[in-house]
C-alpha cells in the first residue's frame, strides 16, 4: 500500500530527491529517487510524471561522458515511472523516444551499435518497450507521421543492428520484440485496434523500412543455428507481420497509381516515403520471393519444431493477407506448408492440417486463378522430376516428395481439372505414375508357390472365409521403393485425382495406357482401381468437398467398361506357369507378345521351347491378374448391392482364378470373393455360390463341351465345390454325369482335365459326407467292441471256450497261410459273402440303393479302374488320388466297396510293383487307405502280391541308404523307403497279418534300426515295430531281445534251464540304442495293459 496517495503529499516527498538528483547526477541519488517512487501511488505519480522525469531526462542530457552504471540506473528508473503512468502528450512521447534511442546511438561514422554493456542495452530496449505501451490512446499515432520518419528509421536501424549482431540471446529476442511493438504488431491486447485508414497510413510509412527489415530478418532467420530457436521464431513472426501489413492485398488495392504532390516543405520528407504503386509492388514482391525462398529452405528443416511451427504461421498469414501481391512466392511457401504435413512433431502436423483445411474452406485457391496456376505449374515440375527423385532419394525423401505432390492436389481441389484438361500436364502426370508404380517382377518364389488340391479339400468354408479376411490385400514389391508409406501416398494421389477429377477423362486416359503397352498395364490397372475408389469417396482424405457429387450411373458405366477390359481373354488368361497343361490352354487365347503354338495338350513335363516364357513374364502376368482381381474387389465395395447386376459377367471369371494353381492368384481371388460377399450382402461365400449356381452350372456345362475352355471350367467347378456344402450336389450332379460320359468317349485325349474335375468332386464329397459317415462307422465298431468286452468280462471263461479259442486260432492261421479246407473254392474265399463280412448291415444294404453321393463315388471308381493303366504318368497319378477319395466316400457301404476293391486290386498291384517311383508312392498311399477301410479283406492278397515286393525292396535299398550322405534325404528312393516304412506297420495291424508275414516285415525293417540309417528312416522303422507290438507283442519282444538283451533272466527254480537269448552279453552296436528304446516302450505298454484291463472289468 502506497504511503503518499495525494499529489501534494507525493510532491513534498519527491521534491528534495529530485532537486538533489538535478544538482548531482549520481547512482546513489537515482537509487534514492527510485526508493521514494515506490511509496507513491500510481494516481499521484501520474500527476507528477513530468516533474519526476525532468531530473532523469536532465541526467541523460548533461554533456560529457557518463558512467554506464548511471545511465543504466536512470533508464531503469524512467522505465519504472513509465510502467506506472501513461504518456498523454505527443511532445513528451517523441522526446523520450529520441532520448532513449540516443543512449544506444553508435559513435559517429560507425554503422554498428555503441560498445555498451549488455545490461545497459537490455535496459534501454525494455525502456523503449515500456514507453510504447504507456502511450495513451491516439498519442502513439503521433509517432507514425511522415515528419517522424527519420526518428522511426533511427530506432528501427538500432534495433535491427542489435538483433543481427548481438551475441547475447536475450538482447536479440528483446530487440526483435521491441521492433514488433514499434511496427504496431504487438502480441498483447492493450493497444487500440487500428482502423482501415490508420492501417493504410502505417503501411505507407513502414514501406520505407521494408527492405532493411526484411533483409536483416532473413539474415537472422538463416543465421547460425547455435543462436537457439527463440530469436529465429521471433524473427519469423516479425517478418510475416511487417510483410503482411505492407504488402496486404486490401491496402495495395486502394493505392492510387500516381504519387500525390506534396508541399514544398514536405519535399525532403517525401524523398524518404515510398509510393506503393503497381511497379513498386511487383518489384518488392520479386525481391521478397528470393528472401522467402531462402528462409523457407532453412526453416523447413530446422531441428527445433517451434521454428517449423512458426513457418506454418508465416505461410498462413501471408496467404490470408497477400495471396495476390505475393503470388509468385507461394510456389515456395505452399511447398513448405505441404511438406510439413508429415512433420515428426504432432503439433506442427496438427497446425499444418488446420491451415490447409482453412485454405480449402475459405476457397483461397479456388477463387484465385493465379494461385491455381502456380500450383499447377509446381505440380507439373514435380511430376517431371518424380521418376528421377524416386530413383535417387532414400525412403524418407520419397515420402516427403510424394507428400508434397499429394498436398498440391489437395490444395487444387476442384481446380484440379485445370491440370487434367491440359494434355501436357495429364501426360506428364500419368507417365510419372506409370514409372513410379513399376513392380519388381524378379522374385521367382511368386511363380514357384503353387496351390495343391489336397491343401484345402477338407477345410471348412467358414474358417477359410475368416482366414482370407485377415490377409485381404497382397503385399506388392516395387522397383523404386520398399516403404509401405510411399505406396499409401501413391494410393492417396490416385484417389484424390478420382475424387476431384473428370472421371470419364481419367478412365479413358488410363485405359489407353492399359492397352498401349504391356509395360504399363499393371500400373495402369492399379491407378484405375484407386481412381474408382476415390471417385466413390472410399478411403480418400481431402480438404474440401467436391463441387458436384458423382452420379452413380456414371460410376457404374466406368466400372463396367473397366471390368470388360479386365476380363477380356487377352488380359485374363495369361501364362503364369511352366506347367504344360496350363500353357496349352492359356496360350491359345492370350496374345501378350508371346509366340502362341496351336495344338492339343502335350503330355511331356516340360514346356515347349517355342514358348519363350521367362520367369519375369510369368511373374508379371501373375501380378497383373492379381491387380485386376483387386480391382473387382474395389468395384464391388464401391457399388455395394448394385454390383449384383454385374455378377453375371464378373463371378465366373473370379471363380476361375480362385481355382488357379498359382498360390498368389488363388488367394487373391478368394479375397475378392469374400469382398463380393460383403459388398452384395451375402452371408457367406457358400451363399454367394449357391444363390448364383444356376448360371454358373450352365456356364460350366457349356465350357466343358469346348476343348479350349475345359480346364477353366474345371477350375470353376472345383472352387464351387470347395466352398459350398452338400446342398450344391443336386445342382451339379448333371454336370458330373456329363463329365463321366464325355470321359468314357475321350479317355486318350482329355482324361487329365476331366480327372481334375472328378478329383474336385470327390474331395468335396469327402468333406461333406466322408468324415460324418466314417465317424458313425467308427462309433458303431467301438460300441460293438465295448459290448463284447463287457459281456466277456461279466462271466467266467469255461474250458469249452478256451478250447474253441485255440481251434479258431489254428483255423485262422491256416487260412492266413493259404491252407484252405476246400481248395476249389478259392474265389469264394477271396470274396466272402457280404452277409458274413458285415452281418449288421447286410439286411439293409443288400436291399436298399446307395445314396446319391455314394453312387457317384462308385461310378467314378469304375472309371478309375480303367484309367489306372493309362500310359501317361500324370493321368495315373491323378487317378490314384481320385481312387483314394472314392474309397473314403464308399467306406460306410462295405457291400459295395469290397467288390470294387476286388476289381481295382490287379491294376493297383501293377502300380505298386512295376511303375514309376512317383506312382509307387501314390499307389502305396492308396493301399494304406484301402487297408484302413477294408480291413482283413485284403490280407491274403497283400501277403501274396505285395508284401514280398515291399520287403525285398526295403532289404535291397538298406545298404545304399546306410552309406548315403545328407543329400540322400531329397531323393525319390529315400521318399519311397520312408513312405513304405511309415505305412507298413499300420498295414500289418489293419490287415491282422499272420505270424509268418509279420516275421518277414520285422526282418525287413530290423536293418533300418541301425544308427547308420538316416534319422527319419530310423524313426519310421521304430513306428513299424510299435505297430507290431500291438499285433504280436511276444514275438516282437523275442526278436528284439535276439538283437540286444539288456537283462539276464534267472529261472524261477533250479530245476529249470537258464534262459539264453542271442542278444545277451553282446557289446554295444549300431542297433543297440533303437532296440533298447523299443523294449522300453514295450515294457511300458505291458505294464499299462493290466491296469487298463482291471479298470474295464470293474463294475461302474
Amino acid at each position: 500500500m502506497a504511503v503518499f496517495d495525494t499529489p501534494q503529499e507525493a510532491f513534498g516527498a519527491l521534491r528534495p530527491v529530485c532537486v538533489q538528483l538535478t544538482r548531482a547526477q549520481t547512482v546513489e541519488n537515482v537509487a534514492r529517487l527510485q526508493a521514494h517512487l515506490a511509496a507513491v501511488s500510481a494516481s499521484a505519480l501520474q500527476e507528477l510524471q513530468e516533474y519526476v522525469l525532468f531530473p532523469l531526462r536532465f541526467a541523460l542530457k548533461v554533456p560529457g561522458p557518463k558512467q554506464e552504471r548511471l545511465v543504466q540506473s536512470v533508464v531503469q528508473c524512467i522505465s519504472s515511472v513509465l510502467a506506472a503512468t501513461c504518456v498523454k502528450k505527443q511532445e513528451l512521447l517523441q522526446e523520450l523516444f529520441s532520448e532513449l534511442c540516443t543512449c544506444l546511438s553508435p559513435p559517429s561514422g560507425s554503422g554498428r551499435p555503441a560498445p555498451l554493456s549488455e545490461e545497459l542495452k537490455l535496459a534501454v530496449i525494455q525502456a523503449l518497450h515500456t514507453l510504447m505501451h504507456s502511450a495513451y490512446g491516439d498519442v502513439i499515432l503521433s509517432l507514425y507521421q511522415p515528419s517522424t520518419l527519420p526518428l522511426l528509421g533511427f530506432a528501427v536501424s538500432l534495433l535491427l543492428g542489435l538483433a543481427e549482431h548481438e551475441k547475447a540471446k536475450q538482447i536479440k529476442i528483446s530487440a526483435l520484440k521491441c521492433l514488433q511493438v514499434l511496427v504496431l504488431q504487438c502480441d498483447c491486447q492493450e493497444h487500440r485496434h487500428l482502423d482501415e485508414d490508420e492501417a493504410q497510413q502505417c503501411g505507407d510509412l513502414f514501406a520505407s523500412f521494408l527492405p532493411g527489415i526484411s533483409i536483416t530478418l532473413s539474415r537472422v532467420i538463416t543465421g547460425d543455428i547455435k543462436q537457439g530457436h527463440k530469436p529465429t521464431v521471433s524473427a519469423i513472426r516479425l517478418f510475416y507481420l511487417i510483410v503482411g501489413l505492407v504488402m496486404a492485398d486490401a491496402q495495395l488495392a486502394r493505392i492510387p497509381k500516381n504519387k500525390e504532390k506534396l508541399l514544398a516543405e514536405q519535399s525532403r520528407i517525401s524523398e524518404l516515403t515510398v509510393h506503393r504503386g503497381p511497379d513498386w509492388s511487383k518489384s518488392t514482391a520479386e525481391k521478397l520471393s528470393l528472401l522467402l525462398h531462402k528462409m523457407v529452405e532453412f526453416s523447413s528443416v530446422h531441428p527445433h519444431w517451434k521454428v517449423r511451427l512458426e513457418l506454418v504461421e508465416l505461410v498462413h498469414h501471408l496467404l490470408r493477407n497477400c495471396s495476390q501481391s505475393l503470388v509468385d512466392s507461394f510456389s515456395h511457401l505452399l511447398k513448405a506448408l505441404v511438406g510439413l504435413v508429415n512433420d515428426e512433431n504432432s503439433e506442427v502436423q496438427s497446425r499444418c492440417n488446420e491451415v490447409l483445411q482453412g485454405i480449402a474452406e475459405q476457397r483461397i485457391v479456388a477463387q484465385n486463378r493465379a494461385l491455381a496456376d502456380v500450383l499447377s505449374e509446381n505440380l507439373h515440375s514435380l511430376a517431371t522430376a518424380l521418376p528421377r527423385l524416386m530413383n535417387s532419394q532414400d525412403d524418407t525423401g520419397k515420402v516427403s516428395t510424394l507428400s508434397l505432390f499429394l498436398g498440391y492436389l489437395k490444395l487444387l481441389g476442384p481446380k484440379i481439372n485445370i491440370v487434367l484438361n491440359s494434355i501436357s500436364h495429364l501426360h506428364r502426370l500419368s507417365k510419372a505414375l506409370m514409372q513410379v508404380l513399376e513392380l519388381d517382377v524378379t522374385d521367382v518364389k511368386i511363380v514357384e508357390d503353387r496351390r495343391w488340391g489336397c491343401e484345402s479339400a477338407c477345410r471348412p468354408s467358414g474358417s477359410l472365409q475368416h482366414g482370407v479376411q485377415k490377409g485381404r490385400c497382397q503385399k506388392k514389391y516395387f522397383r523404386f521403393f520398399t516403404e509401405e508409406k510411399v505406396f499409401q501416398l501413391l494410393q492417396q494421389v490416385c484417389r484424390v485425382l478420382g475424387y476431384y477429377g473428370n472421371l470419364y477423362l481419367l478412365v479413358d486416359h488410363f485405359m489407353g495406357l492399359y492397352g498401349e503397352s504391356g509395360m504399363y498395364r499393371k500400373q495402369a490397372a492399379m491407378v484405375l482401381n484407386e481412381l474408382i475408389a476415390g471417385a466413390a469417396g472410399v478411403g480418400v482424405d481431402v480438404l474440401q468437398e467436391r463441387e458436384v457429387s458423382l452420379n452413380t450411373d456414371d460410376l457404374k458405366g466406368s466400372i463396367t467398361s473397366i471390368l470388360d477390359e479386365y476380363t477380356d481373354q487377352a488380359n485374363w488368361y495369361l501364362i503364369t506357369s511352366i506347367d504344360t497343361e496350363e500353357i496349352s490352354h492359356e496360350h491359345s487365347v492370350q496374345h501378350s507378345g508371346l509366340t502362341a503354338r496351336p495344338g492339343a495338350c502335350s503330355s511331356i513335363l516340360l514346356p515347349s521351347p517355342e514358348l519363350h516364357v521367362t520367369t519375369r513374364t510369368m511373374n508379371s502376368n501373375i501380378w497383373q491378374i492379381c491387380i485386376q482381381l483387386e480391382g473387382v474387389s474395389c468395384f464391388a465395395a464401391v457399388l455395394g448391392k448394385e454390383f449384383r447386376l454385374l455378377l453375371l459377367s464378373a463371378l465366373y471369371p473370379v471363380l476361375e482364378k480362385a481355382g488357379d494353381k498359382t498360390l498368389l492368384i488363388s488367394e487373391t481371388a478368394l479375397g475378392t470373393l469374400v469382398d463380393i460377399c460383403e459388398a452384395c450382402s451375402y452371408d457367406s461365400l457358400q451363399c454367394l455360390i449357391n444363390e448364383n449356381s444356376d448360371y454358373l452350372v450352365n456356364g460350366i456345362s457349356l465350357n466343358l463341351r469346348q476343348l479350349a475352355h475345359q480346364a477353366r471350367a474345371s477350375q470353376v467347378l472345383d472352387t464351387m465345390l470347395r466352398h459350398s456344402d452338400a446342398s450344391l450336389l443336386p445342382l451339379v450332379e448333371d454336370v458330373i454325369q456329363d463329365v463321366l460320359s464325355t470321359l468314357d468317349q475321350s479317355y486318350n485325349n482329355q482324361a487329365s482335365t476331366f480327372l481334375r474335375v472328378l478329383h474336385s468332386v470327390m474331395a468335396a464329397l469327402v468333406q461333406w459326407f466322408g468324415s460324418s459317415c466314417g465317424e458313425k462307422h467308427r462309433q458303431r465298431q467301438t460300441a460293438e467292441w465295448q459290448s463284447r468286452a463287457l459281456s466277456q468280462g461279466q462271466h467266467m471263461v469255461t474250458r469249452q471256450e478256451v478250447e474253441r479259442f485255440f481251434l479258431d486260432y489254428v483255423r485262422q492261421k491256416q487260412i492266413a497261410e493259404g491252407n484252405f479246407p476246400d481248395a476249389g473254392d478259392e474265389e469264394a474265399d477271396e470274396i466272402p459273402p457280404l452277409a458274413k463280412l458285415e452281418p449288421n448291415d447286410s439286411a439293409t444294404e443288400g436291399e436298399t440303393s446307395l445314396p446319391s453321393h455314394a453312387q457317384l463315388a462308385k461310378d467314378v471308381m469304375e472309371r478309375c479302374i480303367h484309367l489306372l493303366s493309362d500310359g501317361n504318368l500324370r493321368v495315373r497319378l491323378k487317378v490314384l488320388d481320385v481312387l483314394e477319395l472314392c474309397v473314403t466316400v464308399l467306406h460306410p457301404h462295405g457291400n459295395h466297396l469290397l467288390p470294387m476293391a476286388h476289381r481295382v486290386w490287379p491294376a493297383l498291384v501293377t502300380r505298386l510293383i512295376s511303375d514309376d517311383p512317383l506312382a509307387v508312392l501314390r499307389a502305396f498311399k492308396v493301399l494304406c487307405t484301402l487297408a484302413q477301410k477294408c480291413g482283413d479283406f485284403l490280407r491274403q492278397r497283400f501277403s501274396k502280391d505285395v508284401l514280398p515286393k515291399l520287403t525285398g525292396s526295403l532289404l535291397s535299398q538298406a545298404p545304399a541308404s546306410a552309406r548315403a550322405g545328407p543329400v540322400y534325404n531329397h531323393t525319390l528312393a529315400f521318399k519311397l523307403q520312408l513312405a513304405v516304412l511309415q505305412g507298413l506297420g499300420s498295414l500289418c495291424e489293419k490287415l491282422d497279418m499272420g505270424e509268418s508275414d509279420l516275421n518277414k516285415v520285422a526282418d525287413a525293417c530290423l536293418i533300418y534300426l541301425s544308427a547308420k540309417q538316416p534319422m527319419k528312416l530310423q524313426e519310421a522303422a521304430q513306428s513299424v515295430f510299435l505297430h507290431l507290438m500291438h499285433v504280436d507283442p511276444d514275438s516282437t519282444w523275442l526278436l528284439l531281445n535276439e538283437v540286444c538283451c539288456p537283462h539276464q533272466y534267472e529261472p524261477p527254480h533250479t530245476s529249470l534251464r537258464p534262459v539264453k537269448l542271442s542278444g545277451m552279453g553282446r557289446q554295444r552296436n549300431e542297433f543297440t540304442d533303437n532296440v533298447l528304446l523299443l523294449l522300453e516302450r514295450l515294457q511300458q505298454r505291458e505294464s499299462m495293459t493290466p491296469q487298463a484291463g482291471t479298470q474295464e472289468a470293474s463294475p461302474p
